[in-house]
């Protein structure tokens, strides 16, 4: 019955113990608040047996009902339905760029850098649905994989088609990834513009110098983070191809201009991360999701549904019953 409601006034719930205390009276004063006739013998007397001295009871049992039912209306008794409306104050456009050369076939993390990435990009992308989020791919060139969009489910199905080709220019091209970046966010009107820039290599392509991309971002407000992927030491990476198409693997030194990555983070405001493995590269993840929030504002509506009303008619119903036996049935007794 009480499904779904709430009491605002709960402490009228302690008047619930006089019921018990009075039913404990009633029982000790009952006798003494019935007439007695004390006769030697019923010899000569007609004896008939009434139901209605032991239903007398119900009217106390009446009264009982009607009191508990008052103190649950004191109690006030209400449904409440709440609705929610959320409003982005704040949007954030996030454009990945992606390094895609075959160097991110190395299996230093599982099953290899370029699916490791891909498998925590994913998550994070899931992780922001408020935002709009483009990709870019680069190796020695680099072009727009998607624009920046709000549509998860494009962002999701582009990431998954990523995969090293031979039609893009081999080697890294940082500069141009991210200027390329840069180019889909600069006439973005969002609050905060922000790029991941992941790569596995030193800049070794491409006619656009990471610096003056980095200018490129400053100069448009977008903050940069960088992400160098790829273990301490010896990897074992691609070093050629086979008659059968296939990669050749072999153990090779693990390259990544640390230096140039922490440039372009600091000149843009962001920050430069290194991922060892694949724990690493999750947290890294997990942590730019931390430090770019989108400011949600969230506005509750409440409608209260006073159910006090329906408890005071039936208590009031049940005093009139009981008023009404008392003087018509139960007269003769009471």
């Amino acid at each position: 019955m009480f499904e779904g409601l709430e009491f605002l006034n709960k402490g009228f719930f302690w008047f619930l113990l006089v019921i018990p205390l009075t039913v404990l009276w009633y029982v000790l004063t009952y006798k003494r608040q019935t007439a007695e006739l004390k006769m030697p013998t019923l010899k000569g007397f007609k004896v008939t047996y009434s139901i209605r001295p032991k239903l007398r009871h119900a009217l106390f049992v009446l009264r009982m009902v009607a009191l508990a039912l008052l103190i649950m209306a004191l109690a006030r008794p209400q449904s409440v339905d709440v609705s929610t409306k959320t409003k982005t104050t704040r949007g954030i456009d996030i454009v990945m760029a992606i390094d895609v050369s075959a160097s991110m076939l190395a299996k230093d993390l599982s099953p290899n850098r370029l699916e490791a990435l891909k498998d925590v990009a994913a998550d994070f992308i899931k992780d922001r649905p408020n935002d709009r989020i483009g990709l870019v791919e680069y190796a020695g060139e680099s072009y727009t994989k998607t624009p920046i969009t709000s549509d998860k489910a494009i962002v999701l199905r582009s990431l998954k088609s990523i995969k090293y080709n031979t039609i893009i220019e081999g080697g890294t091209a940082i500069g141009m990834g991210l200027a390329t970046a840069v180019n889909r966010l600069k006439d973005s009107k969002a609050a905060s513009k922000v790029i991941i820039l992941l790569t596995d290599g030193v800049n070794n392509s491409g006619f656009i110098d990471p610096k003056i991309a980095s200018e490129l971002a400053v100069e448009y407000g977008i903050k940069t983070y960088t992400i160098g992927l790829g273990t301490n030491g010896m990897a074992l990476s691609p070093v050629a191809i086979l008659p059968n198409g296939n990669f050749q693997y072999g153990r090779i030194q693990v390259e990544i201009d640390e230096v140039l990555l922490k440039e372009i983070a600091e000149a843009t405001g962001g920050k430069y991360f290194r991922a060892t493995d694949n724990e690493k590269l999750e947290a890294i993840y997990e942590e730019i999701n931390k430090l770019e929030k989108t400011e949600i504002e969230e506005f509750k509506f409440y409608n209260y549904d006073e159910k006090y009303r329906f408890l005071v008619i039936l208590a009031g119903i049940l005093l009139l019953v009981e008023l009404l036996l008392r003087n018509t049935v139960f007269r003769s007794f009471v």
